[in-house]
């Protein structure tokens, strides 16, 4: 009950704040392109060509054959958004705290406002690249469907297990520098574990449940799901019911940590 209340009472302060939030986000998102020439058209540019050279080596040079009987190209769009979004939103949270040293020792300043500011940034450019895969399955001439709409379900998951693991690294990562290396370690291996690449068919069976304890995956295979596969949610309930017991169960731990830790950053940084 204690763990409850400090969760919902830093849930309360968040809500609060979401104002200051939100042009907190615009800031920083206009920040990572201040005084280059185009500004933040790179924030579009970048992902414009990385879509084109995807589809130019894959399609193009490889000629890789459909998979589920779409294109490759699009199979692995699905896959690789929600990882590029992940990736993004969880490096930049990190260090979001370290970055904004100065504002720690503002009382009246709301510290666990920084990470969700960089998940926020992070969900511009996600938001681009869902355009630009909805615009390639049309453009491919897939049927809509009303599974597309299901991404916003897994985009919901996505915002909430990044706030638990940010709010958690982002407090450990003042006192153990190291933790910043570790996240970025680890990411880099989660690229290959994740079936982003190749297909989790490829496993035998009976170790195929190694790589559904990864929570990555479920977002990953939810968003080919919604586009791809075409499949729902609660047809995976029992998948579905894992990835919330765990990212619940990040999410309050994330909380509280912050909230425990959040008295000694000034002392710290």
């Amino acid at each position: 009950m204690q763990y409850l209340n400090i969760v919902t009472n830093f849930l309360k302060e968040m809500i609060i704040k979401r104002h200051v939030i939100v042009e907190l986000t615009r800031q920083d998102f206009r920040a990572k392109y201040l005084g280059s020439y185009l500004g933040m058209l790179w924030a579009f540019v970048h992902p414009s060509v990385y879509i084109a050279l995807l589809w130019f080596v894959f399609q193009v040079g490889f000629k890789s054959s459909p998979i589920v009987g779409v294109p490759f190209i699009l199979w692995l769009m699905a896959g690789i958004i929600p990882w590029f979004f992940f990736t993004d939103a969880l490096s930049g949270s990190t260090n979001s705290v370290i970055e904004n040293s100065f504002l720690v020792k503002k009382m009246t300043f709301s510290i666990g406002m920084l990470p969700i500011v960089k998940i926020l940034s992070s969900l511009i450019i996600h938001l681009f690249f869902l355009l630009a895969l909805l615009a390639m399955l049309i453009a491919y001439r897939l049927p809509i469907s009303l599974h597309w709409l299901q991404v916003f379900y897994y985009l919901f998951a996505s915002m909430i297990l990044l706030m638990g693991l940010s709010w958690l690294t982002s407090s450990i990562v003042i006192f153990l520098r190291d933790v910043g290396q570790v996240v970025t370690m680890t990411l880099q291996f989660g690229f290959w574990v994740t079936p982003i690449f190749w297909s989790a068919t490829m496993l035998p069976e009976p170790y195929r449940w190694m790589i559904k304890l990864n929570p990555v995956y479920y977002l990953v295979e939810g968003y080919r799901d919604s586009f791809v596969n075409r499949v729902w949610f609660w047809q995976h309930w029992q998948l579905s019911i894992y990835f919330w017991c765990v990212t619940g169960s990040i999410f309050v731990l994330g909380a509280v940590v912050f909230r425990r830790l959040r008295p000694h950053f000034a002392d710290v940084l």
